[in-house]
């Protein structure tokens, strides 16, 4: 089982950075992919980025292609999101998730197995 911990969150002007980290614990030798989805107030989970942990291969969602860079540290046992440009709309609660199998899709939220208890995001315009 895989336990999963975000941090970084915060309060950023429009314009802004800011760098979220997810920690894994256990047996995270086992996840095969670790991905960001986020959900905004009253809408529901969005998939925002995702990379694999043997080859560090990257997907991004379109809304934050460019912008936004997912990066790992497998000794670390961290996935980060390097979220630069931030608008009013990446306003949300950012979760970190992990499978261990290979996705179908790569943005179905439900084919991530464990999830962080997520790290809120605020940008002010």
């Amino acid at each position: 089982q895989v336990q999963l911990v975000e941090s970084g969150g915060g309060l950023v002007q429009a314009g802004g950075s800011l760098r979220l980290s997810c920690a894994a614990s256990g047996r995270t030798s086992t996840i095969y992919s670790t991905g960001w989805f986020r959900r905004a107030p009253g809408k529901g989970i969005e998939f925002v980025a995702a990379m694999t942990r043997s080859d560090g291969k990257e997907y991004y969602a379109d809304s934050v292609e460019g912008r936004f860079t997912i990066s790992r540290d497998n000794t670390k046992n961290t996935v980060d999101l390097q979220m630069s440009s931030l608008q009013s709309e990446d306003t949300a609660i950012y979760y970190c998730a992990a499978t261990t199998v290979i996705w179908r899709t790569i943005a179905n939220s439900g084919e991530y197995e464990s999830w962080g208890p997520g790290t809120q995001v605020t940008v002010s315009s």
